[in-house]
């Protein structure tokens, strides 16, 4: 186990182009994260990583229990502990969600704000193949698509900061497989008493629904890991079909989805699905659109909405816009803009005041629409909305932001500046990188289709640079900025950006 996990860990690091950096690990108390930390100690040794501990409340003496032996462990091998007490039901009653949603959101948004403060090169946690099964089974109830039955990834963004990655070393090891390991080697762990209610979903499955299957099929959790990863590949399989498709059905550049084109497709209920299941939209939505498209009905003037976002259907055509971006069609306020055309001397000006039923963009050489920013303000890309703030920097403004929110040294990163789509050859040097990369690249790592590329927001820096005129990459808005224009303790003023696509 031990040699399969560093093998595991080098890869996953390789990954993300990261060797040097320790990493943090998310250490509960229980027997999973216990042996995680063990197995971490003992491939890599205790200045390679540090640990995480969130004491969430939820369980009264258990839950400071759990702390105490955290904390002693790390203690007797010399190894650095951050520790954290959150309000976790007030949490989640103020925001109007789960325990499990609260819990979820404090926990990566804190180990997010360690890995920036502390330069953690990732975030490391204890998943294991029954969880991954366990994943499979809950996806398929919710109707999660084929890409929620390809299980877990062993190398993911870090939920609210996409700059981050999530590793997962131990996938490919049984709950059993981990028991035995703590047996082996007597790492201390805690039972959560919660662990044996059914009242819990994933709870029910491991404990009524797996035992049922494991009786018909005694490696049930390994034929369905090994089942996952024939799916992750059909999903890659049925990903470039649809990719392939997408010029086919949407409409350049207004970006809205033809429907005589898609409905000429005959596997357009899943290519639609495939379009919108980014934006939220759930099952009962697709359904109901599905069944206008087919009816005889009047398709015009409906309006389906998903958390973010509002779909709009007309005659010949579907349109999904941002809820903060209101209706289509309203006029942009564009107000003293000059407006600049890459590739031409000087600027088009005399954009003051509105322009009625435009977007304020005037496409670039190749095509590509370009906006420049030279204040604060909301702008508009296409359906992509940009709102750009000045701040003065405090350390009251948390440097890992929500995701669709980053956050720029005023100074290296000023007006003017453009926004733009994504062009082919762009690269940045990642947060917390040396070396470049390319933005395809980042694409690829993040797992985004081609619909996601295409609808990525570049900041883009116009200001002379070495006496030479470049336009490059600052960050891809929301996701990822260039290390050259972090935040750092000379920080004076920020900008920060939020995007909603």
């Amino acid at each position: 186990m031990q040699r399969i996990f560093a093998e595991n860990m080098k890869e996953m690091r390789g990954l993300i182009n990261e060797w040097s950096a320790p990493v943090l690990l998310a250490v509960s108390g229980g027997i999973d994260s216990m042996c995680l930390a063990d197995l971490y100690l003992r491939c890599f040794g205790p200045d390679s990583f540090a640990v995480a501990h969130c004491n969430f409340h939820l369980r009264g003496e258990e839950s400071d229990g759990d702390e105490a032996l955290v904390a002693q462990w790390t203690a007797d091998h010399g190894i650095h502990l951050h520790r954290v007490d959150f309000d976790t039901v007030g949490y989640a009653s103020g925001n109007g969600i789960s325990i499990e949603m609260a819990a979820r959101e404090l926990r990566y948004r804190w180990f997010g704000e360690l890995c920036m403060e502390h330069g953690y090169a990732a975030v490391v946690v204890a998943h294991h193949a029954d969880d991954n099964a366990e994943t499979f089974v809950l996806n398929m109830v919710r109707g999660a698509g084929i890409k929620g039955l390809t299980g877990m990834k062993p190398v993911s963004p870090l939920p609210y900061h996409g700059s981050l990655y999530v590793l997962r070393p131990m996938l490919t090891f049984s709950r059993k497989q981990i028991e035995g390991h703590a047996f082996a080697w007597k790492v201390p762990y805690r039972e959560d008493s919660t662990n044996s209610s059914v009242e819990y979903r994933r709870n029910s499955i491991r404990h009524e629904v797996f035992p049922l299957l494991e009786r018909m099929n005694p490696s049930f959790v390994r034929t369905l890991n090994r089942e996952m990863t024939y799916l992750s590949d059909a999903s890659s399989i049925v990903e470039d079909w649809c990719r392939a498709q997408l010029p086919k059905v949407i409409v350049a550049p207004s970006s809205e989805i033809s429907i005589p084109r898609l409905l000429a497709i005959p596997q357009w209920r899943y290519l639609l699905y495939y379009i919108l299941e980014p934006y939220g939209f759930n099952s009962s939505v697709l359904e109901s659109l599905e069944n206008l498209l087919m009816s005889d009905r009047t398709i015009s003037g409906k309006r389906f909405e998903s958390a973010g976002y509002v779909l709009r259907t007309e005659r010949q055509h579907l349109e999904v816009l941002p809820k903060m971006a209101g209706q289509a069609g309203h006029d942009i306020d564009v107000p003293g803009h000059d407006i600049d055309i890459p590739g031409h001397d000087g600027v088009v000006s005399g954009h003051d005041g509105i322009v009625p039923g435009h977007d304020a963009v005037i496409p670039d050489m190749i095509g590509n629409p370009v906006v420049t920013i030279s204040t604060s303000g909301t702008y508009r890309l296409g359906t992509s909305v940009i709102e750009v703030e000045l701040l003065p920097w405090s350390e009251n403004i948390p440097l890992t932001q929500p995701r669709g929110v980053v956050i720029m040294d005023a100074d290296k990163f000023s007006f003017p500046f453009v926004i733009r789509r994504w062009k082919a050859g762009d690269w940045l040097v990642p947060f917390g990188m040396k070396g470049k990369k390319k933005v395809s690249d980042l694409f690829t790592d993040l797992k985004y289709d081609t619909f996601q590329k295409e609808s990525a927001v570049i900041l883009s820096d116009i200001r002379e640079d070495g006496g030479e005129n470049q336009r490059r990459v600052a960050a891809v808005a929301g996701v990822r900025i260039d290390d050259r224009y972090r935040v750092t303790s000379s920080t004076v003023s920020v900008l920060r950006i939020t995007c909603a696509i």
